[in-house]
């Protein structure tokens, strides 16, 4: 018979799996739908990671934030506002997903519209997104205590969130109001900081979910919530 060192809970282990699961799709999302076309497509990356509706990728698109959805629905925890976050990002991620962006070229009134509501969905994704990493994560249980890797996730939190943030504000001030259309190449602003956006958000859930900064002789009891529940 096989004798293992300490029994764990495997329930315990499917949280940090899919906390390391939504990291893993967002940070490689960018990556997966634009090289494989840009090696296809002659060198050409689409403007925005939404875009990639209107391609051959979309199928790829549309899975990867049905799949984060469904992932935050699952990670979501104990307290009133780890629920609501949780609900609320899943709500906004299927929108993303199907209420696709503006095409390029021949737009009518109602694929006008139905951008509207694609931007709105996407704008209240990433700021959800960035208040898990400001205040959500960055929670301790009061009968837990903050260990120094605690205090390490809690800066990589902190600078994670911010980049949302920023990546969201830049993409307003480029292509918005000073209207640059690319940084370099065919790189767009948009594109560039979507993708800088859900890289922060990626690797935060990976370090959520313990792939980074562990806890030494951490001892997991117990299912975990999103903020204030388990390794934090």
């Amino acid at each position: 018979m096989l004798i293992v060192p300490k029994a764990k809970d495997p329930v315990v282990l499917s949280y940090l799996a899919l906390r390391t699961a939504v990291g893993a799709v967002a940070l490689g999302l960018p990556f997966a739908l634009s090289i494989p076309w840009w090696v296809v497509r002659n060198h050409v990356i689409e403007s925005s990671i939404s875009d990639y509706y209107y391609t051959g990728m979309r199928n790829l698109f549309v899975g990867s934030l049905c799949a984060i959805a469904m992932f935050m629905l699952c990670c979501r925890g104990y307290d009133r506002q780890d629920e609501i976050a949780g609900t609320f990002s899943a709500i906004c991620a299927l929108g993303v997903a199907f209420f696709p962006t503006t095409p390029d070229s021949c737009v009518t009134k109602f694929q006008g519209d139905i951008g509207t509501v694609h931007y709105v969905f996407a704008a209240l994704l990433f700021s959800t997104l960035a208040y898990f990493c400001l205040v959500l994560f960055k929670m301790t249980a009061a009968n837990r205590q903050v260990t120094r890797q605690k205090l390490q996730r809690n800066q990589v939190y902190t600078g994670c969130g911010y980049a949302i943030l920023a990546s969201m504000l830049l993409i307003i001030v480029l292509k918005m109001i000073f209207k640059v259309e690319n940084l370099i190449g065919n790189l767009s602003p948009t594109f560039c900081f979507e993708s800088t956006a859900l890289i922060a958000f990626g690797f935060a859930w990976l370090v959520k979910g313990g792939t980074f900064l562990k806890d030494e002789n951490a001892e997991y009891s117990g299912a975990e919530g999103t903020g204030t529940n388990g390794q934090g």
